[in-house]
């Protein structure tokens, strides 16, 4: 994979709360200027005017996900109709840990629904849960009619994304579904093990080093 493939599939991220206006405008033009996929803002920044080759993705009950349900689905809502082409969920936590993933299912499947046509990404902290939960995660996702499973908020004590969980997230959900690993890419390697282990979106904060390094610059 060269660095232009690569790049097609990374969501250029800037999640900081510090974030200023002028910094999410520099991450556009980066972006754009990289070849990105997308890039990912917080709620708050929006609108953001991007070129038409370059979407725009959002987060929704972040970092932590122990949110209520409506304020998710408030959020999702909010994000789409301020221009958000694509929407990264996280889930509730506390419910995935006490087995209800009938709740994880039906809180996925009413942002879902607020999304409608757009894309959801369903962030699960993989890192976090045990194999036995990732897959209760991914199937409550696919279940709910979710378009993505997503690794890591990159926010978690527990750490960001690996191959394991991205391929056992993969084989969950099957080719139906995306798979993006995020959180704790860093290196061209990294991202390569992401993709080959079966991610086909990265969420990415160092993607100009990494496409340099893939480009051996």
């Amino acid at each position: 994979m060269n660095a232009a493939e690569l790049a097609a599939l990374i969501d250029h991220t800037l999640l900081a709360p510090t974030a200023t206006a002028a910094q999410v405008q520099e991450l556009v033009a980066e972006g754009a200027k990289l070849g990105c996929y997308s890039v990912c803002v917080s709620p708050n920044q929006l609108p953001v005017v991007v070129p038409p080759q370059l979407h725009l993705a959002t987060v929704c009950g972040f970092p932590s996900g122990a949110h209520a349900a409506l304020v998710k689905v408030a959020e999702a809502a909010d994000s789409i109709a301020k221009g958000a082409d694509e929407v990264d969920m996280v889930v509730n936590l506390r419910q995935v840990f006490e087995g209800r993933f009938d709740l994880v299912q039906a809180e996925i499947a009413a942002v879902k629904a607020a999304v409608g046509t757009n894309v959801l990404k369903v962030i699960i902290e993989s890192a976090a849960l045990d194999d036995a939960q990732i897959v209760g995660c991914c199937e409550a996702a696919k279940a709910a009619g979710a378009d993505f499973v997503k690794t890591s908020t990159g926010f978690h004590p527990a750490g960001g994304a690996s191959v394991h969980a991205v391929k056992l997230m993969r084989e969950t959900v099957g080719s139906q579904m995306g798979v993006k690993a995020s959180g704790g890419i860093r290196t061209a390697e990294s991202a390569l093990e992401m993709v080959s282990a079966g991610a086909n979106r990265l969420g990415l904060s160092a993607s100009a080093k990494i496409l340099a390094e893939l480009a051996g610059n």
